[in-house]
């Protein structure tokens, strides 16, 4: 066995302190050529660390037999080291179509699910993956290509969450064939690596080739280099970025964020993005699928005239501003009917801007707000428009006002109450069931509450014997 490839890898592991004695590492195993390499090494390295080690393998079923004889193969070889071995067959295709992504990003979030699900079932603290320097090369300049910004450019992480580690990540491709002919090592190729269909198998076999022999014998090496050094920047960096953010944050729960307008705005473009990106990582858990363009729309959102706004980014992250916060959070549309507490209002979500008293239709409850402006003298009598229509002191409101549901904290002062009352303890006064508190309208001005449709208006926007102008506001159920 190649004593310096082994070397080489030993020495990552130290630097990145990826491996502890008594680990437990589960390897993911293609059983191609980098997996292989992998699995022979960390084998080899086992004694010196303790480690208990375990074998998994996604079948893909993206080419037919050969997806089968390649499960078979990983499960042949881990028998031969006498390892345990996790075999799971997943329709990647199904998975793409139903989520709509791309198939690379579908077989990249289907397999760490599954390597995810296997470490936390069978106990293992580490997943490790056969990345080489080449793979970090080749995704430095895709990424190049996309326009990605520095996290882009730092390329493939050494180790991630402290659980994923690329003990390879040093290697070349070519030595790891070398390595494995060698040592007489099987393995199995897979076609779809050669189809130049792919971006990043045309970036692997005609752009980088191209750059070797007419610019830099060395690029690889180069952009490993630079994407190393962007990496530690990156890293520095979130380290002074990190007291910005706490300063910007109001408020943080489960998947939830908000951030004051008012400090963000304060801070120079560069550093805005980086308070947002943070942001919406916490509330995702990841940044795949946000690009450049997603964080400016949120940064559109602060300097906007309105203080009102909302925008909805991929992966269900959805972003509102109301007045001086900005809300970040994740929405998963689930069946209106399904009986959940109030205070799942991130389950069913809607929120409408009015700026002009023209009509407004609900889509998620299927009815329509319609708006009448009258004098005092035109008003009829309010005792005859029924629950669903009221009449509001025009001067008291301001535009633009907002429609939207119930969410945790929210109060209002109802009509002819002393003091505020919280929304939910109103609801469960009146006897609203849990399934329909989500589905009721709020009408907002200035951000504050002045009716709960259906119920009731807030104290300060009752029509008074001074009032002059009157504004009717009704629901229309489609």
């Amino acid at each position: 066995m190649n004593n310096r490839l082994l070397k080489t890898v030993e020495r990552t592991i130290f630097d990145h302190g990826m491996l502890n004695p008594r680990d437990s590492v589960v390897i993911g195993v293609s059983g191609g050529p980098d997996s292989v390499a992998l699995l022979h090494m960390l084998f080899k390295i086992a004694p010196h660390f303790s480690l208990k080690l375990g074998v998994a393998h996604l079948n893909h079923c993206l080419r037919q037999n050969d997806s089968d004889n390649d499960a078979a193969f990983v499960e042949s070889l881990a028998a031969t080291f006498d390892l345990p071995c996790y075999v799971q067959k997943r329709d990647i295709c199904r998975y793409q179509r139903e989520n709509k992504l791309s198939l690379e990003d579908a077989a990249r979030h289907v397999r760490y699910e599954f390597l995810d699900h296997i470490a936390n079932t069978y106990q293992y603290n580490k997943i490790a993956l056969g990345h080489h320097a080449d793979d970090n090369a080749e995704l430095v300049l895709m990424n190049l290509f996309r326009g990605t910004g520095t996290l882009g450019l730092s390329g493939i992480p050494p180790i991630r969450d402290e659980k994923i580690i690329r003990p390879m990540i040093r290697l070349k491709r070519a030595d790891i064939i070398k390595f494995l002919d060698q040592n007489r090592m099987k393995y199995v190729f897979d076609r779809t690596n050669a189809d130049t269909r792919h971006l990043r198998n045309r970036v692997r076999h005609d752009l980088i080739p191209v750059l070797k022999k007419a610019y830099n014998p060395k690029i690889s090496d180069t952009l490993n280099r630079l994407s190393s050094i962007i990496r530690s920047e990156e890293e520095w960096i979130e380290d002074m970025v990190q007291p910005f953010f706490e300063k910007a944050v109001l408020r943080v729960r489960q998947n939830q964020i908000e951030l004051s307008v008012p400090v963000l705005n304060g801070y120079h473009n560069a550093l805005q993005r980086r308070v947002i990106r943070l942001a919406l990582s916490k509330a995702k858990g990841d940044l795949r699928r946000i690009g450049f363009a997603n964080i400016d729309s949120v940064i559109d959102l602060l300097v906007k005239k309105s203080a009102f706004g909302k925008i909805d980014l991929p992966a269900g992250l959805r972003i509102r501003r109301a007045q001086d916060t900005i809300h970040i959070f994740r929405v998963q549309r689930l069946a209106l009917d399904d009986d959940r507490d109030s205070d799942g209002w991130d389950a069913f979500s809607f929120e409408y801007q009015i700026e002009k008293f023209e009509p407004v239709f609900v889509k998620e409850i299927k009815a329509h707000i319609r708006f009448s402006e009258m004098d005092i003298e035109h008003m009829p009598d309010y005792r005859c428009t029924g629950q669903h229509a009221n009449f509001f002191d025009r001067d008291a409101l301001n535009l633009p006002m907002v429609l939207r549901n119930f969410r945790p904290g929210d109060a209002f002062r109802p009509l002819g109450v002393r003091g505020t009352q919280k929304l939910k303890k109103f609801f469960i006064d009146k006897k609203v069931p849990r399934k329909e508190r989500l589905k009721c309208p709020i009408l907002l001005s200035c951000g504050k509450i002045v009716w709960v449709v259906g119920h009731r208006i807030d104290e300060s926007v009752k029509v008074t014997p001074a009032t002059k102008n009157v504004l009717k506001v009704e629901l229309l159920l489609a």
